[in-house]
């Protein structure tokens, strides 16, 4: 039995396949759901890890009333089924981007309590094969035909001792930190950044005319290739709005398409925007 691991639904659509299709990674594929490259990591006393997580997304995401985070929980229950069945196995399938960075420092004191048995499948700077037949190098698993991920299984290989005792570190010194969002260096490297980091790249799309936050947000992801997503994004829309950075109408509780972005100044003539629209509490 393996538990293959992976970070967001997108990727396990072609890793689903994959296992279905291959008798060799016969198992269950389990999705943690959580970027963890952005929030808050350090639980107050007396909190839970996914307490934690479930008030910073509910923050991020006000209209979603049930959001619940449980990523910790379906960890804990891949660790106990490796203490029940000693020949299970878990693999994390890891890309080089910054939630799977994380998400493998975050789980590594958890499954590395099971040496041997706690594999890592790196596809960083590893080349596959398109729909085309040519040679790409992925930066996500979900880039990735379900063929290609069969072909990757001889990739994996145990996690050592001592990558415990480094990598080990790392998540230690990335809760004391606490940072806003965590940047991915190459490697397993990160680097902890202010919740303002990609602020700039955001505002350069604003204008002192009225724009669809959808479309501020999508310029930018295209444009700059960044790593949060778009609802974060749009959280940091709303927070710079709270701090006087740019003017918000529309339902801003709601998705980014039902409200817009602009500077401040510009048209004299153009109505304010009404309070309990421009801040979200």
């Amino acid at each position: 039995m393996i538990y293959h691991i992976v970070v967001g639904d997108l990727a396990a659509a072609p890793l689903n396949e994959a296992v279905m299709s291959e008798p060799s990674l016969q198992g269950e594929v389990i999705v943690m759901k959580d970027i963890l490259h952005v929030g808050p990591i350090q639980k107050a006393e007396g909190q839970s890890f996914s307490e934690l997580r479930t008030e910073f997304w509910q923050q991020v995401i006000p209209q979603d009333k049930e959001l619940k985070v449980d990523d910790m929980e379906r960890l804990l229950e891949i660790s106990n089924a490796l203490y029940k069945d000693e020949t299970a196995q878990a693999w994390f399938w890891m890309a080089p981007a910054p939630a799977d960075v994380v998400a493998y420092h975050w789980m590594l004191p958890y499954l590395s309590k099971h040496m041997g048995r706690f594999f890592l499948l790196n596809i960083a700077n590893l080349p596959f094969l398109n729909e085309a037949g040519k040679v790409f190098y992925p930066k996500s698993i979900s880039e990735i035909l379900p063929k290609e991920l069969v072909k990757a299984r001889r990739l994996a290989r145990p996690v050592t001792h001592a990558e415990v005792e480094v990598d080990g570190d790392e998540w230690r010194k990335l809760v004391e930190e606490n940072a806003g969002i965590r940047t991915h260096g190459g490697g397993k490297k990160l680097a902890s950044q202010p919740e303002t980091h990609y602020d700039n790249q955001l505002m350069s799309f604003c204008s002192h005319q009225f724009q669809k936050a959808s479309r501020i947000v999508t310029q930018a992801l295209s444009k700059f290739g960044l790593p949060t997503g778009d609802v974060h994004l749009g959280w940091r829309l709303r927070k710079m709005a709270e701090e006087g950075k740019l003017l918000l109408q529309g339902n801003v509780m709601k998705e980014l398409k039902d409200f817009e972005v602009k500077l401040p100044g510009g048209d004299a003539g153009q109505a304010p925007v009404a309070e309990e629209n421009a801040a979200v509490s």
